[in-house]
């Protein structure tokens, strides 16, 4: 696979200039950790105190993410096995001008957003249109019908809010603005 330059919008925890990560079948991001906490307690079995404080106040909100999550991940595997799962990947932007989009809606919604920064990857990409996700329901058949729209494509939106999804290598390779 060639190496692309990509933007990241930093919210969870700041990043360092050289800083590597790695998202594969055993690497995941927090939305996994998130959906398959949202999963365990479902079923009743136990759960990391700091993820049960994180799903707790709005255990509607996570229910919709688990859904649209776990229907996302079925017909990605099925259909489209060579794209990032968006479990195990980082959310990027091709374009600067899109991460400052996305800083801008990170913050007006009170996310902590600590930096932009430039990334090399060399693992597979798949620019997805977020307009296209979903809230998750519990009929999973409903799931998989908008889930199947999101990665074929198929669905076009007057005014796209594209993510590219990348995984493998990444590297941080600048950090273009601090906040």
């Amino acid at each position: 696979m060639k190496t692309e330059y990509v933007y990241h919008v930093v919210t969870e925890r700041p990043m360092e200039l050289g800083q590597k990560l790695i998202f594969d079948q055993q690497h995941h991001n927090g939305v996994y950790h998130r959906v398959t906490a949202f999963k365990a307690l479902l079923c009743g079995e136990p759960v990391e105190e700091k993820l049960v404080r994180l799903l707790q106040p709005d255990m509607d909100k996570w229910s919709k993410v688990a859904y649209r999550e776990m229907a996302l991940e079925k017909i990605r595997k099925e259909y489209f096995p060579t794209y990032p799962s968006r479990m195990a990947c980082l959310y990027t932007s091709r374009t600067l001008q899109e991460a400052q989009s996305w800083a801008k809606f990170f913050q007006d919604i009170g996310r902590d957003v600590y930096s932009i920064v430039r990334l090399k990857a060399g693992g597979g990409f798949f620019d997805g249109d977020a307009c296209n996700c979903f809230d998750g329901v519990p009929n999973e058949e409903e799931n998989l019908e908008k889930a199947w729209h999101y990665w074929k494509k198929d669905c076009s939106n007057e005014k796209p809010v594209i993510e590219t999804l990348i995984d493998g290598e990444i590297t941080v390779e600048e950090i273009i603005i601090s906040f």
